[in-house]
Parts: structure tokens; C-alpha cells; sequence
């Protein structure tokens, strides 16, 4: 059923059901008021017959009171002989328009004097009483008037010398009640058909008036299908079958919008992609990247902005380019005057206030349809960190001498292993063959054996090294890790007097890592801070969250490292200790990178030295909830950087 009908029928339902109460309170009131009426001429009539009855009673003489028969007998006769009561009972008749017959009767209901012959000295037929229809309800009434014809009372009674004696009965026949009502009532029912007709007619009418936005609304949703498919050069949508006019114009309208919904759903899923997978390079990006527009807010910015300007990511979006940057620094002075000009920079040098050295690009994004060619669109400004660049090589070359000497080691491991396996052989032969009878030979032997095994530990530290590890990783609350390697030094700290402050964050820190390997490479750093305080002091370690990474630091009050130094810590084998190996910091190292996190030393011989530690973090919920995820819910892997190495 169309919505144009559903709309007709409910208004008309409505109306209908307005008049048709209306109309019925209406009948009713009617009704009972033409009762009413008919009752009141009836009652009218029955007093003028009972005052008539009674002035006639009153001139009978000579009769016996206490004979009934006679009593009767002569009020029956003075009754008939009455020419007035007989003329007021023919006029009642004759002008009533609800009178059927009038009988009055004695006090044992025969009749005296009645306008039917049949009644008189005969008992009155008994009939109901006229009072009873009145209180019946509406739809009694009509069943009454309508129905099979039927004669009510409406009886008044009379005394004499105080004492009843006789009643008079005015009949009221149904039948000439039901032509005093039925003229009001064809009325009524003509004006509720007129009422019904007319609700139908401005049903229709209000129906097509609150329909035609939507028929507008299918022709704009049309029109605009049209622009798209020639925009995208496809073929005209076909109408459905029928016309645009032929079916529901609510349903043709929802199925349009159901259609440019679907279309709408489709690009925001593609635009999300996008948007996810745009995120996630600005965030690995080293570079720092502001898109602007014609009027210079930034409508695009890397995480990495934050680096070269020292301004949160969310204070850059939206902002003017000259908020952004102030006249005040070279790079600020730069940038607002290439803006101001429109002119372009390729790769252009500055070295900031505080000596950090940055390449600088800035290009303007042109409009080829525009009227004017020289208006833009916007810009694209490209921060670029030369110190980085420099940072990386010197990493892949530690990487690199690292790896070199991992390969020297494995050889000179395996070739060395076999002599000094030959020489245990013998030397245990020549102690047999000497028995122990020359006794410093037998002291020369056991120095020859001691100095073999300390070679075979050092050549076993080697060739440990440079093995392949297998990690085991697996997701870890890196507070439990710290915790549990703090606890496994805590003997060494106390006979070192070193006291420890940690500082953990109260939610986990989750990361998948191998939780053997670190805690072997956080206790190298944390007993090498403890060993550079010769005096004791405070060792600091302490745990975050910096963004996609877990930091973790250990700092210590010690003497720090000098500058000469710094850059041969993580070195195999190098150490400023009477009694190191040279050995843990570059295991730690290697740890680090393993893991695909980074390691950076601060030091000064005030404050002493920081080795700060990060990992990436893996939780699936906590770095999606970042936007540091894949699309894939894969974390990108991080890098590996030493800015300050320690030995």
C-alpha cells in the first residue's frame, strides 16, 4: 500500500472518528431531548385530564361511600357524562402528535373513561412505565423507537378525601415517537456523510501537499546521481520501472538514500584506510612534514614536527603559520619571508640558535584549472635534521665493525678451539709420564694448565658472542622485568653502599620481548652504574611510556665519561676497568638491537651518566589506540641509536 493511501485512509479514519462521536454524543443529546419533550406535553396532558377527573368526582351526591360498587358506579357516570373531560380526552388524542390513548381508571384498573371503548369496565392492559425508556440508554432508545411498535404509561394517580380512588393512563405509542426523532436524525447522519466526504477530500489534498517535498527531494537526489555517473563517466541510473511517478514516492526517495549511503559508507572506508595508513608514515617519518592551506593553517603535521619546533602536534593543527613560527629565530624569519614572497626553497641549509644543523623545502601546491595560475592551493614545508642523518651513518658503522667482529671472532674462535684442545691432550700426557716425581715440573704444568683454561673461557666468551640468538619473545610487563632485575643486584648494590630510587609507572607496561636477554642487558648497565660510584650514591631507574616506545633509564651520580671515550663503550672487548672484560656493554648493545629498540648515553662530569634504553611497544590495543599500528596490526620496527656511547 502506497504511502499516499496510508496517509488518505488515517486522516480519514480520524475524521470519521471525530464526527462519528461527535455525531453520536449529538444523536443522543437529540434523542433524549425530543423524550424529554414528548414526555413533558404527555405529563402536561395527564395533569389537565387528572384536574379535570377531579372537579367532576367532587359534584357526585348521594352516593355511598362505603359501597364501592355504587361508589364506582357513580363516578363512572359522572365521568361519561362530562362533556368537557369527554372533548379534553378527543383533544389529547386528536393533537398529541405521542398520544396513543388516554383510560382512567379505578383504583382496581378497570377503566371509567378511555378513548378506546374496549377499556371501559374492563381491567387496562399493563404496559411499562414511560419513565423506564427514559432512563434507558442511547441505544436502547433507538431499539424502542425503531423497533417493533410497542405503548408506554405515563400513569398519574388520584385521591379522594385522601384516599387513592383512580389514575389516569396516557399511552405513548413508540411509533409516533420514532416520527418526532427521525427527521433530527437523518439530519444528523446527512451532515456526518458530508463530514466523511469532505475529511476524504482534504485527506487527499493534505496528502499530496505533505509529498511533494519528498517528490522535490527525489528529483535533487536524481539530478545529483546524474552529476556523478558523468563525472565518472558512467552511464545514466535508469528510473525504476514505472517512472519516477509510478511508485511510492517515500519508497523511491529511501532507496536513493540507501543507494548514496552505500556510496558514502565506501569512500568513508576508503578514506579511513587512507587516513590510517597516512598516519602511520607521518609517525615513522625522521622528517618533519606541515601541509598547508591557501590561508596558512596547518591542516597536516608529522610527529616528528614536534622535534625541530618543541610544540605538541595538537597546538600545530589548525594553527596560522605565523603563530606557528616566530621572527624572532633564523628558521621562524626563514620560513614566514618564503611564505610572504611565494617563494619556494629547495633544500635550503639553516643552522638554528642552538647549533642544530637543518635542511629546509618549501613548495607551494598550484591549481593548473585555476583563472589566476599564480593563486595556490596551499604548501608543503619539509623539515629535514642533517645531525639525524649523520647519527644513522655512525650507527651503521658501529653495526657494521660490530658484524666484523662478530665474523673475526667465530673464525678465530674455531681456529683457536682445536689447539688448545691439543694441547689439554697432552699436557695431561706429559703430567702422566712425569708421576709426579719432579716437582717444580709438576708446579710448571698446573701454571701451563691454568693459563690454557682462562684461554679456552676467553675463547668460549668469544665464540658465545658471536652466535646466532634465537629470541624467545613473548608479551611481558616490563615493570616485572626491571623489578626482578633490581632484585637479582640488590646483594651487590648494598656492599657497593649504593642506594636505589626506582620509579614505575602503576598501569603495565606491556612489549614483546625476551625476557632472559633483558634482563641480562639491564643488569650490565645497572652494575656498571653502581661500579662508576667508587663511594656509593643514588642510582635512578626509571620506566615510561614515551609514544610508541617504553623508555627505560638508569641514571647514576658517578664521575661520568669523558668525551675521548664515549664513542668505544659498546666497543668488543674495550673497558677503562683494572678488571673488566669489555665484554657486557657491547652484549648489551647487541640485546638492544635484537629487539629493534635504540640506546642512548647522556653523561657529564656533574651530573654524572644516563643510559636510556627503548623498546617497542606491542600491545595490540594500547598502540592501535595511538594510531601506531599497521593496517595489518603490525608495529613498525624502530631503530637503533647511540647517540652518546658509554663505556
Amino acid at each position: 500500500m502506497r504511502l499516499k493511501t496510508k496517509l488518505v485512509l488515517a486522516i480519514t479514519g480520524l475524521v470519521f472518528l471525530v464526527v462519528f462521536t461527535l455525531s453520536w454524543i449529538f444523536l443522543g443529546q437529540l434523542v433524549r431531548q425530543r423524550m424529554s419533550q414528548a414526555y413533558s406535553s404527555n405529563d402536561m396532558v395527564a395533569h389537565q385530564i387528572a384536574l379535570a377527573t377531579q372537579r367532576t368526582s367532587e359534584t357526585i351526591r348521594g352516593a355511598d361511600a362505603n359501597d364501592p360498587a355504587a361508589l364506582r358506579a357513580a363516578v363512572a357516570k359522572a365521568l361519561r357524562s362530562d362533556r368537557a373531560l369527554i372533548s379534553l380526552l378527543d383533544s389529547a388524542i386528536r393533537y398529541s402528535p405521542t398520544v396513543f390513548d388516554v383510560t382512567i381508571a379505578d383504583s382496581e384498573g378497570r377503566g371509567l373513561l378511555s378513548t378506546d371503548p374496549s377499556n371501559l369496565d374492563h381491567l387496562v392492559p399493563q404496559r411499562p412505565e414511560y419513565e423506564e425508556l427514559e432512563r434507558g440508554g442511547l441505544l436502547r432508545l433507538l431499539e424502542v423507537v425503531f423497533g417493533p411498535p410497542r405503548v408506554y404509561n405515563l400513569t398519574l394517580p388520584l385521591e379522594r378525601h385522601l384516599e387513592p380512588f383512580a389514575t389516569v393512563r396516557v399511552g405513548v405509542r413508540t411509533t409516533f415517537l420514532r416520527f418526532v426523532v427521525e427527521p433530527w436524525l437523518i439530519a444528523a447522519l446527512t451532515y456526518t456523510g458530508v463530514a466523511i466526504i469532505c475529511s476524504l477530500i482534504f485527506a487527499a489534498f493534505l496528502a499530496n501537499l505533505a509529498l511533494k517535498p519528498l517528490e522535490q527531494i527525489s528529483a535533487r537526489l536524481d539530478a545529483l546521481a546524474l552529476a556523478e555517473a558523468e563525472a565518472a563517466g558512467e552511464a545514466s541510473p535508469a528510473l525504476p520501472a514505472g517512472g519516477r511517478r509510478g511508485g511510492d514516492a517515500v519508497v523511491l526517495v529511501s532507496n536513493k538514500i540507501e543507494r548514496i549511503g552505500r556510496r558514502m559508507r565506501n569512500v568513508e572506508e576508503v578514506f579511513s584506510a587512507l587516513k590510517e595508513n597516512l598516519d602511520q608514515i607521518m609517525t615513522n617519518l625522521q622528517d618533519g612534514i606541515l601541509l598547508y592551506t591557501h590561508d596558512a593553517r596547518a591542516v597536516l603535521v608529522s610527529d616528528s614536527v614536534e622535534r625541530f619546533l618543541g610544540i605538541s602536534r595538537a597546538q600545530i593543527l589548525g594553527a596560522r603559520l605565523h603563530d606557528i613560527f616566530s621572527r624572532n629565530t633564523r628558521l621562524g624569519r626563514l620560513v614566514r619571508e618564503s611564505f610572504d614572497a611565494k617563494m619556494a626553497l629547495v633544500q635550503e641549509e639553516i643552522t638554528t640558535e642552538t647549533g642544530r644543523h637543518i635542511e629546509i623545502s618549501l613548495d607551494f601546491i598550484h591549481d593548473d584549472r585555476a583563472v589566476y595560475p599564480q593563486e595556490t592551493l596551499g604548501a608543503l614545508l619539509t623539515l629535514h635534521d642533517l645531525e639525524s642523518v649523520r647519527e644513522i651513518e655512525s650507527d651503521l658503522e658501529l653495526s657494521r665493525r660490530l658484524a666484523a667482529i662478530g665474523r673475526l671472532t667465530a673464525g678465530v674462535g674455531h681456529e683457536v678451539k682445536n689447539p688448545i684442545n691439543a694441547i689439554v691432550v697432552h699436557l695431561e700426557l706429559l703430567r702422566n709420564k712425569l708421576g709426579g716425581s719432579d716437582v717444580k715440573a709438576m708446579r710448571h704444568l698446573e701454571i701451563i694448565e691454568s693459563e690454557i683454561q682462562r684461554l679456552d673461557r676467553v675463547v668460549q666468551t668469544l665464540v658465545d658472542f658471536s652466535r646466532p640468538v634465537e629470541l624467545q619473545l613473548k608479551e611481558q610487563d616490563l615493570r616485572r622485568v626491571v623489578s626482578a632485575v633490581l632484585m637479582l643486584a640488590s646483594a651487590e648494590l648494598e656492599t657497593r653502599n649504593v642506594y636505589v630510587q626506582s620509579d614505575l609507572p602503576e598501569r603495565p607496561v606491556m612489549a614483546k620481548v625476551d625476557a632472559d636477554l633483558l634482563k641480562q642487558a639491564l643488569l650490565n648497565v645497572v652494575l656498571n652504574g653502581a661500579q662508576a660510584m667508587a663511594e656509593g650514591g643514588k642510582l635512578e631507574v626509571r620506566l615510561a611510556e614515551d609514544g610508541r616506545m617504553a623508555l627505560l633509564s638508569v641514571h647514576d651520580q658517578g664521575s661520568g665519561i669523558p668525551d675521548d671515550v664515549r664513542a668505544k663503550i659498546f666497543d668488543l672487548y674495550f673497558t677503562t676497568k683494572k678488571d673488566g672484560s669489555g665484554i657486557g656493554l657491547a652484549m648489551t648493545y647487541r640485546i638492544v638491537e635484537l629487539h629493534n629498540g635504540s640506546i642512548e648515553v647522556e653523561s657529564d662530569a656533574t651530573n654524572g651518566t644516563t643510559f636510556i634504553l627503548r623498546f617497542p611497544l606491542n600491545t595490540l590495543q594500547e598502540t592501535r589506540a595511538r594510531g601506531y599500528l599497521m593496517p595489518d596490526g603490525s608495529a613498525p620496527a624502530g631503530s637503533i641509536v647511540a647517540k652518546e656511547p658509554r663505556g
